[in-house]
């Protein structure tokens, strides 16, 4: 069953801007990762698990 968003506590990355809205929040579900758009919180969110999330962690943090 997919959590309802308003039970996710949602942190924004520490590489957003204080003074922009332009960033997604990431919240930790138990396996899992649910991200959602700063702006647009009412569409919901995806749903990653953690080897997808760490996965694109792995892939951003990598030397282009």
């Amino acid at each position: 069953m997919r959590p309802d968003t308003t039970e996710l506590n949602f942190r924004k990355s520490s590489y957003s801007g204080a003074r922009t809205q332009d960033c997604v929040e990431v919240a930790d579900i138990p396996g899992a990762s649910a991200v959602r758009d700063t702006r647009n919180r009412d569409a919901g969110h995806l749903t990653f698990s953690s080897a997808q999330w760490a996965g694109l962690v792995v892939t951003v943090k990598a030397p282009s």
